[in-house]
């Protein structure tokens, strides 16, 4: 978790994080990473927007991580560009490559 947390605080510069943040949300079986935004217009609220980007799934029974996407659906789907693998590393750097445009468009 923390070095998902690590990566997340390395996306965007100090210098803008008052416009746009990479954050980590965590569940019992997997991490969404979500981009969030400040509120905007008059009645938007205190909250900022969360707009999920990926979301890193582990399966207990093989002892690795797979990387999913979020679908037009409003449901993560599993991306066959990038293998199951044992640490999150590879998986955050497909994200951060992303070369089908399918995370950060």
């Amino acid at each position: 978790m923390a070095q998902v947390r690590a990566w997340c605080d390395q996306r965007v510069p100090k210098g803008v994080r008052d416009q746009v943040r990479v954050e980590c949300e965590e569940a019992a079986r997997h991490l969404t990473i979500v981009e969030r935004r400040p509120p905007w217009g008059a009645n938007a609220g205190p909250e900022w927007k969360g707009l999920p980007i990926a979301r890193l799934r582990y399966t207990k029974k093989t002892g690795t991580w797979d990387l999913c996407y979020p679908g037009r659906d409003f449901r993560f789907h599993r991306y066959d560009a990038a293998p199951q693998s044992a640490t999150v590393n590879i998986l955050l750097d497909e994200i951060g490559r992303d070369p089908t445009g399918i995370f950060w468009g």
